[in-house]
Order: structure tokens, then C-alpha cells, then sequence
């Protein structure tokens, strides 16, 4: 599938995705990689990430801190690049800084380089005129990137599950357990394995695939099944009672009038309560992907990290 050579820049590297993304194509051809973080502490995760490689494969990766709104620095880190992949992007926080801004700098950043294609992840949902207001900032960042001179490919994505990410050892953690609680446990989730997403981002760059798409897992299923289904992957059963919805919004607003920074917001449980009902066969045909990662498979995957 993998055929070009090329030179990516990789925005929010430090996350689950961005530093599965660089091993992944270390991995596979001798495309180089410019990993841009915000910290020195998030520099030394990639790099510590890198240890087990070659110098020649680590020679590759060159890691650069800096702030995702500095478009003279972000310039720089593009220098001899050719794709770009944009990583960037909260939950919870300063949606505009972090979706909009950043994509604003990353258009002006590129206008003179020799990037040719950029690709944005996104969130099934978001668009400028959603109510959420973290998925009207992600759709308004995508319409930027839409509206930019650099072609662009937009996937928007639900809940990723992948060794090591936050939501899998939650889900983990929720397998191992017995009775648990979920806010509204009978929404719809459907799941998209991390390689998936990490195979459709290179497909992505590899085609200079232009347009959004909605790609979700294989399977659409209650939150009270998913949490069963991880469970009986362990041997295990478990219960989950459903709590109201609007119970968990009180809650999250009470904590917005009281606390700096809260540990939950009211957009945040908006971006996480969905039905996802995700027809992805066309989005798989863009990207000339054949078939997404078994649910039971991705729960095994991620079962198996967290017990190691």
C-alpha cells in the first residue's frame, strides 16, 4: 500500500495516535518524520518511544517543541516536508485556541512549503453550528483547513480504542470490575481501532485524498454492550446502571461556577454522549482501505496491553 517516500510533519505527536503513527512508519519505508510537541516532557516521551529503534531509524525522527500558534516556528519545522498531519485538539479546555488557532497557524505556516497535502482528525459531530461547543470549535478548524490553499483530507472518528490510550485502560478498568455506573449506557458507541485510524491517516497522505469522512468501527453497539462485551473477553461479567444524562450535566456545571478547572464540563460529556451510527463503506473505499479491525480482536488488543 505504501509505496512514495515522504516527509511528514506531525502535529500533537506526543498523543497515542501521533506516536503510534511515527513507530508504525519507521516501521514500514523510509519516509522521515518532523514530531512537533509543546514540551520538553512530550519530546522525551517520543524519544524515549525511539530508544529500541536503529540510529539510522531514529536518524528519521527529528522532535521540535514549540507552540502549535507560532506560525514562524511551525515554518521552520515544515521545512522540507511534503505532508502534514494534524493532531492537535482537547476536549476539554481552550477549544478555540487549540482547534481553530492552530489550524489558522498551520495554514499561514505552510503557505510557502513544499506541503502538498495535509490531514486533520476529527470528531464524528462536529460542525461550526453545533450546540457542543467543543465540536462547533473542531468544525469550525476543519472549515478553515477546507478553506485553505493546502488540499485536505478531514476524518472525523468516535471513540478510539488502542494499547495504551486513556479510554482503553478506562474501558480496562471497567472489564476487571463488577457493577459499575455510565451516564446514559444505552447510547450507541462504535469503537475504531487505533491502527485503523493510523493506517487511514497514511492512506490519507499516501493519496492526497481530499474531503471529510466519517470512519467508524465495525460494530455500533449500547455502552452497557460494550462494557459487557470487554467484560466476557476477560472471563467476567459485569452490570452497569445507567445514570441519567442530565444528572452528570448538574453535576459539570456546578463544577464550571466553582473550580478553575474543572474535572469534567458540560461539552465535554456533550462530545462523549453520542449515538454513533457510522456507515463508513465510503469512507473505506476513498482511502482503498478493505476492512476495519474486529471489535473482539481491538478489545483482545487492548486487554492484553493493559494486563502486561
Amino acid at each position: 500500500m505504501h509505496k512514495s517516500t515522504h516527509k511528514w510533519l506531525i502535529t500533537g505527536a506526543n498523543g497515542n495516535l501521533g506516536r503510534r503513527l511515527i513507530l508504525d512508519l519507521l516501521s514500514d519505508g523510509e519516509d522521515a518524520m518532523v514530531a512537533v510537541v509543546r514540551s520538553e516532557r512530550a519530546a522525551a516521551r517520543i524519544e524515549q518511544d525511539l530508544a529500541g529503534n536503529s540510529p539510522a531509524a531514529r536518524a528519521r525522527v527529528q522532535v521540535k517543541v514549540l507552540n502549535y500558534t507560532d506560525v514562524s516556528a511551525l515554518a521552520a519545522a515544515a521545512e522540507d516536508c511534503d505532508r502534514a498531519v494534524h493532531l492537535v485538539g482537547v476536549i476539554k479546555g481552550d477549544y478555540r485556541k487549540a482547534h481553530e488557532d492552530s489550524c489558522q497557524a498551520l495554514i499561514a505556516a505552510l503557505a510557502d512549503s513544499q506541503v502538498r497535502h495535509i490531514c486533520y482528525l476529527s470528531i464524528v459531530g462536529s460542525r461550526p453550528d453545533a450546540a457542543n461547543a467543543c465540536l462547533a470549535s473542531k468544525g469550525q478548524a476543519e472549515q478553515i483547513l477546507r478553506e485553505g490553499p493546502v488540499p485536505t483530507c478531514i476524518l472525523r472518528v468516535p471513540m478510539v480504542l488502542g494499547e495504551g490510550d486513556y479510554a482503553s485502560a478506562a474501558l480496562a478498568a471497567r472489564a476487571q470490575g463488577g457493577t459499575g455506573f455510565a451516564f446514559r449506557a444505552d447510547s450507541l458507541e462504535q469503537p475504531i481501532y487505533a491502527g485503523d485510524v493510523v493506517l487511514a491517516i497514511r492512506q490519507a497522505g499516501q493519496l492526497a485524498l481530499s474531503g471529510s469522512f466519517d470512519l467508524g468501527g465495525p460494530e455500533s453497539l449500547p455502552r452497557r454492550a460494550l462494557f459487557a462485551r470487554a467484560a466476557a473477553r476477560l472471563g467476567r461479567s459485569g452490570r452497569t446502571i445507567s445514570l441519567p444524562l442530565g444528572l452528570g450535566l448538574l453535576f459539570a456545571g456546578l463544577m464550571e461556577q466553582f473550580s478553575g478547572n474543572p474535572p469534567v464540563t458540560r461539552a465535554m460529556l456533550g462530545v462523549l454522549d453520542h449515538d454513533d451510527q457510522i456507515d463508513s463503506t465510503a469512507a473505506l473505499a476513498a482511502l482503498q482501505m478493505s476492512a476495519l479491525t474486529p471489535l473482539d480482536e481491538m478489545l483482545d488488543n487492548i486487554l492484553q496491553a493493559g494486563s502486561a
